[in-house]
């Protein structure tokens, strides 16, 4: 039998006997008949009051939940229906907060998720007033996501391109703008959601665009450093071929001829250099290369190339420590960044000029390559963009020195590769002194070495 049915029969059951009980006190008490209803409707009354009472404590407790919004106590632990109640609603009570805290962790753990999305997201009511942004957003649109919450946006971001955009209704296209601090080029998309709300995203295009451009001109550098030989080659070419040339004239045109072919090898040499630098995986630290061996190559090339018209400053690589020191890395890609700081230094000192290479440990264990020469020096202006490719502070004079605009790109990368930095000093008429410094944990001077000193 369903137990619900049992209670019902067991409460009918009580008031009965109870009825039955104060009729038969009050006939016994009272005179007559009216004695023994009087006394039967008090019996009844007893369980009424009873439930009145329950009744009043499971309210008082169903108020306190509600203003509380929590469920704190346990329900009334009454017997019978009225117990049973207050448990059901207890239990659903405390099921129900806990599918809240549930979705209300899964609501900040998304909005923490997108918090820390590189791109802005910001939400708007129908209005226009902010509703929520993350970082990024506030980053982009210089707004305060605590301070301008139910702000309207229009009055905080004024930038003509955007409130028409906002307020166009027209969410097809994304908007390319400027961030308000200008130094950010943004696209900002709006999608409409909900009753009337807005979805702003916003994404920093500044490096995209960048590479882009740097893209564009380093095609067209490329282009332009290679047709120019192509050309006089093609000159020439014709020249051989239509004019009859004496045996001088002859030997003077190929001779110019062969240079233009030399630079277009070089061109190439350089660039596949590049390419290689930037595909490749960083050098590990197992390989050591002797110090020694670096100088004394640059050395012989240095002075190959200065052909007696500088004086060439080198270290005396017999004494410690640079006989013994040792660098983690790749070989030939430390001997091409050494090897064009020193090119450089000589084809851009003028004869009967100074150039000064040098190593050394420095106190905080790190190894440092110098080279310094007195010639023509850099602009400070030009210091910061003097790793990009193909850039020139003076292109006539790169191009009679035969430099590619590729050299101090390769130093960049190879010494970035090796965990390095390369710093850069230099003030037009006093001269340039470049630096290469590298890691205390790829410099190492062999013990056997250090103990026969």
């Amino acid at each position: 039998m369903n137990l619900h049915l049992v209670r019902l029969l067991f409460a009918v059951l009580m008031m009965t006997v109870l009825a039955l009980a104060g009729y038969l006190i009050g006939h016994q008490l009272g005179s007559g008949a009216w004695g023994a209803w009087i006394g039967a409707c008090l019996g009844v009354m007893v369980p009424i009051l009873r439930d009145m009472v329950r009744s009043e404590r499971l309210m008082r407790w169903l108020r306190d939940v509600h203003s509380s919004a929590v469920t704190a106590e346990a329900a009334p632990r009454d017997r019978g229906v009225w117990g049973e109640l207050g448990y059901r609603i207890e239990r659903s009570l405390r099921q129900r907060e806990a599918l809240l805290k549930h979705e209300q962790s899964r609501l900040d753990q998304f909005l923490s998720a997108i918090d820390v999305s590189p791109n802005g997201v910001l939400l708007l009511d129908a209005d226009f007033h902010i509703v929520w942004c993350n970082a990024a957003a506030a980053d982009h649109f210089f707004l305060d996501p605590v301070r301008d919450l139910q702000q309207r946006v229009t009055n905080l971001l004024r930038a003509p391109a955007f409130v028409a955009y906002l307020q166009g209704n027209d969410y097809r296209e994304p908007l390319a703008m400027l961030a308000p601090s200008g130094g950010l080029h943004l696209t900002v998309l709006i999608r409409a959601y909900g009753d009337g709300m807005r979805l702003v995203l916003s994404q920093d295009v500044t490096e995209r665009l960048r590479a882009e451009s740097m893209r564009r001109d380093f095609v067209a550098n490329v282009s332009h450093e290679i047709r120019t030989p192509i050309t006089v080659l093609a000159g020439f070419v014709e020249t051989l071929a239509n004019l009859p040339l004496t045996e001088a004239e002859r030997h003077r045109v190929l001779t110019l001829m062969e240079q233009q072919t030399r630079r277009v090898q070089t061109l190439v040499a350089d660039l596949l250099t590049l390419a290689q630098l930037e595909g490749s995986p960083r050098p590990t630290a197992d390989r050591w290369v002797p110090v020694a061996e670096l100088l004394e190559q640059v050395e012989t090339e240095a002075r190959g190339l200065s052909n007696g018209r500088h004086e060439l400053l080198f270290p005396d690589i017999e004494h410690a420590p640079l006989d013994t020191l040792q660098l983690a890395g790749h070989q030939t890609e430390l001997l091409s960044a050494l090897a064009n700081l020193v090119s450089n230094a000589v084809r851009y000192t003028p004869a009967g000029g100074q150039v000064e290479v040098a190593g050394s440990v420095r106190g905080d264990g790190r190894f440092e390559f110098l080279v310094r020469d007195s010639g023509i020096g850099i602009g400070r202006e030009h210091l910061p963009r003097l790793t990009e490719r193909f850039y020139r502070v003076d292109g006539s004079r790169s191009r009679e020195t035969g430099g590619t605009g590729l050299g101090l790109s390769i130093v960049k990368h190879v010494v970035q590769r090796h965990g390095g930095e390369l710093q850069i000093d230099s003030e037009p008429g006093k001269g340039s002194c470049f630096r290469l410094v590298f890691p205390s944990v790829r410099v190492r001077q062999p013990i056997q070495a250090m103990s026969e000193a």
